[in-house]
């Protein structure tokens, strides 16, 4: 499938001149601008709230924020995968998660309390959600997924940009990044794979015990 992708890569830039590669590298890096700007605007909204539950809640229900912009390579092959045309306007059309931030939070609760205030902000419109926390993947993979569109404000000019925002605990975040490393891309026997995606769905399982766990402990402290 690699070498497929890499083929037709290949084929797309060869049936263009090169006034038009040169025009479409100049266009897409002002069309990732605008993700690059939809990341900052989300992140800013993120800190902020970060900011007002620790004068309401007097804790920081945010770990980390962490941010991603997809290459220009890694969109080429989800377009050719997918179908759609190698063009900037099927980028915007088809293609939702070229801007992504990641929020990892402390409780289970507070992925949806900060869901809850994103998406009630005026300026934001929430577009899909994929809750693999109350219905996780076979894998036993857990977060909560958003689509959402901001307003970017440019020289004379407003548009709008789709982002992916997940949400996920500190737990979901660490299995998640072992899962990658121990499953993507891995030459192994399906007698050893079928073997590391039982352990790990039972590690995700008892993950989930541990977040759910440590929420009745928060809860019991606060209404002490």
């Amino acid at each position: 499938m690699k070498t497929e992708i890499k083929e037709q890569l290949k084929t797309a830039f060869e049936s263009k001149t090169e006034e038009e590669i040169r025009e479409m590298i100049e266009n897409a890096h002002g069309l990732m601008s605008y993700y690059r700007c939809a990341i900052l605007e989300i992140e800013t909204k993120f800190r902020v709230l970060n900011e007002q539950f620790s004068i309401s809640f007097e804790r920081n229900p945010i770990e980390s924020i962490r941010t991603r912009l997809k290459t220009p390579h890694s969109i080429q092959e989800k377009l050719i995968r997918r179908g759609f045309p190698l063009t900037l306007e099927s980028i915007e059309e088809n293609l939702y998660d070229i801007a992504g931030i990641r929020v990892i939070c402390t409780y289970i609760d507070d992925i949806y309390k900060l869901a809850d205030c994103l998406i009630n902000q005026d300026d934001i419109t929430l577009v899909s959600m994929k809750d693999y926390i109350k219905n996780p993947k076979e894998n036993g993979y857990r977060s909560l997924h958003l689509i959402v569109e901001i307003p970017i404000f440019l020289v004379g000019e407003k548009k709008l940009v789709k982002a992916e925002v997940q949400l996920r605990t500190v737990s979901m975040e660490s299995w998640s990044n072992v899962e990658h490393s121990l499953c993507y891309k891995k030459d192994i026997s399906p007698e050893l794979k079928a073997e590391t995606s039982k352990k790990l769905l039972e590690y995700a399982d008892a993950c989930n015990k541990i977040d759910l766990g440590m929420q009745e402990l928060r809860e019991r402290v606060e209404n002490r």
